[in-house]
């Protein structure tokens, strides 16, 4: 494959990937960490550790998302599912030093 067009097509994919991570929190109202993270446009390994992140800022900020139970392989995973304001809550103690860290932290702040 050219590289140009690998290129537009990884472009294309985060794009829609985000796309659908805004629509689903638009929709539901609620939404995982790294979901609230492929949203303000982080990918998915990205997305993970500002998730575990966030996570570990839960009990400090005072923050109960709502649990819920998640489908994947044929088996069921817990979860815990929190609103946009939740998710800024927890930013305001969360202090990232990756630049693309920080400019996702700014829009998990926003989104709320």
């Amino acid at each position: 494959m050219i590289a140009a067009n690998r290129t537009r097509c990884a472009t294309l994919r985060q794009r829609a990937r985000t796309r659908r991570a805004t629509a689903k929190i638009r929709r539901e109202g609620v939404a995982t960490l790294a979901t609230h993270a492929v949203a303000a446009g982080l990918s998915i390994k990205e997305a993970a550790s500002v998730a575990g992140s966030l996570r570990d800022k839960v009990s400090k900020a005072g923050v109960v998302g709502i649990t819920g139970r998640t489908f994947r392989k044929g088996a069921s995973r817990p979860c815990t599912r929190y609103t946009p304001a939740d998710v800024a809550a927890l930013v305001a103690y969360y202090r990232p030093r990756k630049p693309a860290y920080r400019l996702a932290a700014a829009k998990l702040a926003l989104a709320a």
